[in-house]
């Protein structure tokens, strides 16, 4: 795969899984994340893979560091960014136990500027540099579209983070959709029940090259559709 694919909070979880295996495809992987030294270890596993590496630490709340990566995932491009993976994101408190009522005003802020306003800098600093024929992918849920108790401002912020896929799926030329990889057991969810990230990475990979585009721009692409596709 002869690609540049930027991914943003790549330091553990679904975005590690997700670098490891667009390096296994050969591509040219930028990764952002705030832990440096978890995503060193990351960046050993795509070379280790076959794939080539920039790492650079970014926090998506903050919009001048996502700019910068974007400019240096452009630079380390042939014709920019062919694949961006809005991925960063935050949990505060136990999950399931969050009810919207109880939250803090702070955690409720925090998930609103990292899962939703993060999203937006991250697509928005990026159109400048993405290729003619990029895709932007963003990672969520159905909790995003179904509502269920105890999950309260994170939820809220990945129905926010999909409605973000929809305005600039209708504003940009480029093709952006949400990848829903149904439950995932992460570090965001305290390693809690669901599939196992590197399970479910290869969708990303099939999502950002040959999932076809009506399907992915604006809209939401599930296990069903890539299972269905790929088997």
């Amino acid at each position: 795969m002869d690609k540049t694919v930027a991914i943003t909070g790549a330091s553990r979880g679904l975005g590690s899984a997700v670098a490891r295996a667009f390096g296994a495809e050969g591509a040219h992987l930028v990764l952002s994340a705030r832990d440096t030294e978890a995503l060193d270890h990351v960046a050993a596993d795509v070379l280790e893979a076959g794939g080539s590496v920039t790492t650079l630490r970014a926090d998506v709340r903050d919009e001048f560091d996502v700019e910068r990566f974007c400019e240096e995932a452009s630079r380390e491009s042939d014709g920019g960014i062919d694949v961006l993976v809005a991925n960063a994101g935050v949990y505060h408190g136990d999950v399931g136990q969050t009810r919207l009522a109880d939250e803090s005003y702070s955690a409720f802020d925090d998930h609103l500027r990292t899962n939703v306003r993060g999203v937006y800098a991250t697509i928005r600093e990026a159109v400048p540099h993405l290729a003619p024929e990029a895709r932007v992918l963003v990672p969520s849920g159905q909790i995003a579209r179904e509502a269920k108790a105890g999950l309260g401002s994170y939820a809220v912020s990945k129905a926010g983070a999909e409605a973000l896929v929809r305005q600039f799926a209708t504003e940009l030329e480029h093709p952006v959709g949400v990848v829903d990889p149904g439950q995932v057991s992460t570090d965001l969810t305290d390693n809690g029940p669901g599939r196992d990230p590197e399970d479910v990475a290869k969708m990303f990979v099939w999502a950002a090259s040959e999932a076809p585009v009506a399907d992915l721009d604006g809209a939401v692409i599930d296990l069903r559709a890539w299972k269905s596709a790929t088997r």
